[in-house]
């Protein structure tokens, strides 16, 4: 079930698993992650689309719990959503950046090439797996390689290290490209954001992917860590529900009913853009980070 407009939210692990408090209206709302107990040695399926197009769009809950109807009729909920009790489960972010806000003011001055460096997880779970990602945007295509990694060497690549896995598989191409793009601009921790995601995807050719993303939040306190848990999370109000529509080939025709349908306009929502900016406009930033006045 979607919030509605979120008061506040705090997380803890109980049991093993982590447990998200959502805080709807006064009332208190535990969501389990299942996600949690996937150890390091499982292979974890990739669901991204490598190579893609994308378009993203803001909506209010009304409009997101129809789309998900309509959606519904053409795809299936992804296998991490499948076993959620209400479809969503949680993903965090520690973004990378230069010193001097570098990616962070290419995406708000909507450079046509560019590319976002984040290591990304799915719980707390110190044997949990996280992964290194590069995603690059090519004038209308996206283009995404990640590289997953045992949580001790991430911290040392985001340390400045360069480190070669060690008893387990990964993309080394992904990582040494992560490594290559993360020094080529003296690139350090800079934010954590975390949300809640619903994602629906279908099997055929052209591989469609439909997600819907809320309870977004950003933390800019102790960023060399992967934690969704712990202090200093602070919402961040983008309008409502981010809606992201991926596909690989053609544009679907039952898509293009579906925007017009709804009358959905698409825009450009950095969720790490607008986490910066949002710090920044709150003195959250100051002096570590520039003010962005744009």
């Amino acid at each position: 079930m979607l919030n509605r407009e979120s008061q506040g939210r705090t997380s803890r692990r109980k049991g093993g698993e982590y447990t998200l408090l959502r805080r709807t209206r006064g009332d208190v709302h535990h969501h389990k992650s299942r996600l949690a107990a996937i150890p390091f040695a499982t292979e974890q399926e990739d669901r991204t689309l490598a190579c893609r197009y994308e378009m993203k769009y803001v909506i209010n809950e009304p409009q997101a719990l129809a789309i998900m109807r309509f959606v519904e009729l053409y795809l299936k909920l992804d296998p991490y959503s499948r076993v959620q009790p209400e479809g969503f489960y949680p993903i965090v972010s520690l973004y990378l950046d230069s010193p001097d806000l570098r990616l962070c003011r290419e995406s708000l001055e909507g450079h046509k090439n560019r590319f976002k460096l984040r290591i990304r997880s799915y719980s707390d779970d110190p044997h949990a797996a996280v992964f290194l990602e590069i995603k690059r945007r090519m004038n209308s295509i996206i283009i995404k390689s990640r590289a997953r990694m045992r949580r001790e060497d991430a911290q040392n690549v985001v340390s400045g290290g360069v480190v070669a896995p060690r008893g387990y598989r990964t993309d080394e191409d992904a990582l040494r490209q992560f490594q290559l793009y993360m020094h080529s601009i003296s690139a350090g921790p800079m934010v954590r954001i975390r949300y809640m995601r619903k994602a629906y995807e279908g099997d055929a050719d052209n591989r469609v992917r439909v997600t819907f993303d809320s309870e977004l939040a950003y933390n800019i306190g102790s960023v060399n860590t992967f934690l969704l848990n712990g202090d200093g999370w602070r919402v961040n109000r983008v309008g409502g529900i981010v809606l992201e529509i991926k596909f690989t080939g053609r544009y679907p025709i039952w898509l293009n009913q579906m925007v017009e349908c709804f009358g959905l306009r698409s825009q450009s929502m950095s969720k790490y853009a607008t986490s910066i900016r949002n710090s920044c406009l709150q003195g959250f930033c100051a002096p570590k980070k520039p003010i962005l006045r744009l």
